[in-house]
């Protein structure tokens, strides 16, 4: 968990110290040369982000379309000197070869991350631009607290354009005939993997 891992160090590091100094207790994030330890997580937080990674990987399976990781699995973006453990990402099949035994060397097709009260500026800027440069295909950005479910497709010009949502459904341009539904990740109360995946066609 999140706090049980070692203290920042107090110090920049190279990302070989901060690879040589993280181990699997320590939640951080590597950004070109800072360490930003990673705060724990709410119950809310922490059960949505189960939840999502279970329906994106119950879909992909049945689809055979590819895998699905999160919350602990680093990503390594090397022309944007950063290391990044998204809450959920997607790999699809024709690119596995990207993920590697403790990390994900280069840009996932599609990265959700779920805005927590420390994170807003990060995940809404920070993130949205190293994403964006970095090629991620799709980035869903879910902000419980300000009650806003976005998503950002890749354009042909390498910028993001915001995914208009399909009245309360937001559907994936990575995933063809994948959606979340604002309520589903928005409200307290959700249905069971199981019925999401029914409801999208996952019999």
């Amino acid at each position: 968990m999140a706090g049980d891992g070692k203290p920042h160090p107090g110090r920049r590091m190279t990302e070989r110290e901060f690879v040589e100094w993280a181990d699997d207790t320590t939640l951080a994030e590597w950004v070109d040369g800072d360490v930003i330890i990673m705060p724990p997580v709410s119950s809310v937080h922490d059960d949505l982000q189960a939840w999502l990674r279970g329906l994106v990987q119950g879909f992909a399976d049945h689809h055979d379309l590819g895998r699905a990781k999160g919350p602990e699995f680093m990503v390594r973006l090397s022309r944007q000197r950063t290391r990044r453990m998204p809450d959920v990402l997607f790999v699809s099949k024709s690119r596995e070869e990207i993920i590697r035994a403790n990390y994900i060397e280069g840009a996932p097709d599609l990265i959700i991350e779920l805005v927590s009260p420390e994170s807003v500026e990060r995940d809404w800027r920070d993130k949205y631009l190293e994403y964006e440069r970095a090629g991620v295909r799709e980035y869903v950005v879910i902000d419980h607290g300000h009650g806003r479910l976005q998503g950002y497709a890749l354009g042909e010009d390498g910028k993001y354009q915001p995914i208009a949502l399909d009245g309360e459904r937001l559907c994936s341009r990575v995933l063809p005939g994948f959606y979340l539904r604002e309520k589903w990740v928005l409200g307290l109360q959700r249905p069971t993997i199981i019925a999401a995946l029914r409801e999208l066609g996952v019999k």
